[in-house]
């Protein structure tokens, strides 16, 4: 049988989330973002309007569900409502950075497992698929109703970590969690591997114990999915100060940065810091933004089947 060379194009919309790397995205594909409302009615209500004809399209949503976590969240699932009242033959939910995925399991009686509620929320909205970056607990695809792309940062982050060419290189998990994906760029970097030992007080708190691992005189590179507080990023650096590490740099995929934490991060003992564009940043800061356009597209692309 020959093979269906026809070229599948995806009608694009962006919410309100970061509109600037839906455009990227749409440049990528050489495709137009088509107009979408998305605001509040009076009381407070989010309120969305997709103005194109999608009838037996393919929507692809991008919308990443950053702060404000909820309301974003709920662009996203209106969005996709819309879609489909308004005929989509299929919606592909773009979730560059998915929240709620840390609260994935209880720590105490009486918690909920709150990244399982989202994903049966995103369920009954009817995505056909969803495709998010670095996800932080990678197990929570199994909580979900639809296939699921999870990328992961490597490309992004790996060929920065070469450029600077640093000569004693460790990779270092700031915490346990991480490990996995510390483990995986130290392989690809052939370089040595370190871990904070600490114990989370409470939620967005954490006390760095000890570093595991050999730093004295090394150059460092701390690797995480995400920056909150900053709390995370800035113990590690301490810590790895306090224990002879030669210069010290990280890299991690979303920016969220509550309140404060670019405050810490510009006072933490830190040569180079480097994030993504997954969720927007506007302040003027000494991080490093790169693109997930690209790779982000590619995976649109393999989806939905465009080979052009």
């Amino acid at each position: 049988m020959a093979r269906n060379t026809a070229c599948f194009r995806p009608t694009l919309i962006s919410g309100d989330a970061n509109p600037a790397l839906a455009a990227k995205i749409a440049e990528e594909l050489k495709v137009t973002l088509e107009p979408v409302e998305a605001g509040t009615f009076a009381d407070g209500e989010t309120r969305v309007h997709i103005a194109a004809d999608v009838r037996n399209a393919t929507v692809v949503i991008i919308q990443p569900t950053s702060p404000p976590v909820n309301n974003h969240l709920m662009t996203l699932a209106l969005l996709a409502d819309a879609a489909r009242a308004a005929g989509a033959a299929r919606v592909i939910a773009v979730l560059p950075y998915f929240g709620y995925s840390r609260q994935e399991q209880r720590s105490q009686p009486g918690e909920p497992r709150s990244a399982q509620v989202v994903a049966r929320f995103l369920g009954a909205v009817r995505i056909d698929h969803l495709v998010s970056l670095d996800l932080h607990a990678p197990a929570l695809e199994s909580a979900l109703s639809m296939p699921a792309s999870l990328l992961r940062p490597d490309s992004l982050f790996l060929p920065i970590i070469r450029e600077w060419d640093l000569g004693n290189l460790t990779i270092v998990a700031p915490d346990a969690g991480g490990l996995k994906r510390a483990q995986r760029f130290a392989s690809q970097l052939n370089a040595e591997l370190a871990v904070i030992a600490k114990a989370r007080q409470r939620p967005d708190v954490g006390s760095p114990l000890n570093v595991l691992g050999i730093v004295r005189d090394r150059d460092c590179v701390i690797v995480d999915d995400m920056a909150s507080t900053g709390r995370t990023l800035v113990g590690a650096a301490n810590a790895l100060r306090n224990v002879g590490a030669r210069t010290i740099h990280a890299v991690f995929t979303h920016a969220i940065m509550a309140n404060g934490a670019l405050e810490r991060l510009s006072t933490a003992p830190l040569d180079k810091l480097v994030t993504s564009d997954s969720v927007p940043l506007t302040l003027q800061t000494r991080l490093k933004v790169i693109s997930t356009a690209a790779l982000l597209a590619a995976a649109i692309r393999e989806i939905v089947g465009d080979d052009c």
